[in-house]
């Protein structure tokens, strides 16, 4: 039962960590199938599918690139890049 996630918001947290491990180790092409997925989910989920990925995987995977100083825009899917280039743009910072 360790590998038991309740939520959709759960489910795309444990996404992102397997995405930012897969960078880390510097398994870029495992990083962008998992990111392609993110984006087939952002695309075509429910309501709360594309919410959690908006949410919390691509502020997650984002933030964690930022502060490694890796380069977004070669990453992210066209669809998760404009969702992130929105969240950046919203902030009053």
């Amino acid at each position: 039962m360790r590998n038991q996630v309740t939520t959709v918001y759960k489910q795309a947290e444990r996404f992102a960590e397997i995405t930012k491990t897969a960078i880390v180790s510097g398994n870029i092409a495992r990083a962008k199938k998992c990111m392609a997925l993110a984006e087939r989910l952002f695309t075509s989920g429910s309501y709360e599918t594309k919410n959690a990925i908006a949410n919390v995987y691509v502020f997650s995977v984002s933030t964690f690139m930022e502060l490694r100083h890796c380069t977004i825009s070669n990453l992210f899917p066209k669809s998760l890049k404009d969702e992130y280039l929105k969240q950046i743009n919203a902030t009053s910072v």
